[in-house]
């Protein structure tokens, strides 16, 4: 009896703290190919002796983008709403790339409304270490908020990005240190942008790599009835 008490108190305990987050982590990249993947913008470009060479290609467990062009590269199978999502990249010299979040699907015919920093945002990546930080610098939402600090490696050295959404609320980590941390919902011209969609990586210019892509949806539970 003592150890279902123990038991008892224990479920009436986690019910007692209310809601509480839930999901595994899913793995957007296979390490093998683009499956789940679709390319918007340029598909490929053409290399110094004329030769169509794709934009995005996989080798060695990694994503690679050429950079030749502005386009995305966003997964296609699922919409987010509010998640965790782990993203580890490398730029070449002078990279500039940027991470979509809860965005739509993008139309270079409408390459303004529809690209992520004006949809929804794009946390920026650039090749940027030890500059200030600003509305358009890394870890930023570009265009509308700066990061608190610029805490990106120079390339060709990885960074790990961590972007947490929960509601209006916006969580940015770069190599573990958080470099923003917003509420949309206090910001005047933020408030109306979407709290769900889809992820997407950005061609932009220069060479970037990325790995180790995975995101956990947050679902919030709860135990009343």
């Amino acid at each position: 009896m003592p150890k279902l008490l123990s038991l008892f108190a224990v479920v009436i305990g986690v019910a007692l703290l209310g809601a509480r987050p839930s999901g595994e982590s899913i793995e957007l990249f296979n390490g093998k190919d683009l499956s789940g993947w679709v390319v918007e913008g340029p598909k490929d470009y053409k290399d110094k002796d004329g030769k169509l060479v794709p934009m995005w290609t996989v080798q060695d467990g990694i994503i690679n983008c050429a950079g030749k062009a502005f386009g995305f590269l966003r997964y296609e199978k699922q919409q987010f709403a509010d998640f965790a999502l782990h993203v580890e990249y490398r730029l070449a010299s002078q990279g500039n790339s940027g991470i979509g979040i809860r965005t739509i699907s993008f139309d270079p015919k409408r390459s303004r409304d529809t690209r992520p920093s004006y949809a929804c945002y794009e946390v920026q990546l650039l090749d940027d270490a030890g500059k200030p930080a600003t509305k358009h610098s890394s870890g930023s939402l570009y265009r509308y908020v700066a990061p608190r600090l610029n805490a990106v490696k120079p390339s060709p050295e990885w960074n790990e990005v961590d972007i947490e959404c929960r509601g209006p609320h916006i969580h940015v980590r770069i190599n573990d240190q958080t470099v923003l941390d917003v509420d949309q919902s206090t910001i005047e011209e933020l408030k109306k942008k979407p709290l769900s969609g889809y992820v997407c990586l950005q061609s932009h210019t220069h060479k970037v790599e990325f790995r180790n892509i995975r995101i956990r949806e947050i679902k919030e539970t709860s135990t009343k009835q």
